[in-house]
């Protein structure tokens, strides 16, 4: 899933490769706390989870407040 930016490619890319990991840990993790009924806990990374998603599916920018160039 691309991610829609003003990146370079080669930057997009790595960016992109880190949001995966950080997506796929927030997936472990969340198992980790249902294991514990961490409800609390559970709510955030599974908040977390669906941004990431949002983030690699370019429905919501990578970051919040546009860099000065």
């Amino acid at each position: 899933m691309p991610t829609h930016s003003s990146q370079s490619s080669p930057e997009n890319a790595q960016a992109e490769q880190k949001i995966i990991y950080v997506r796929q840990m927030l997936g472990e993790l969340g198992s980790v706390a249902r294991s514990e009924n961490a409800d609390m806990l559970c709510y955030l990374i599974e908040m977390a989870y669906l941004e990431a998603g949002d983030v690699l599916a370019g429905t919501r920018p990578l970051h919040l407040v546009k860099k000065a160039t």
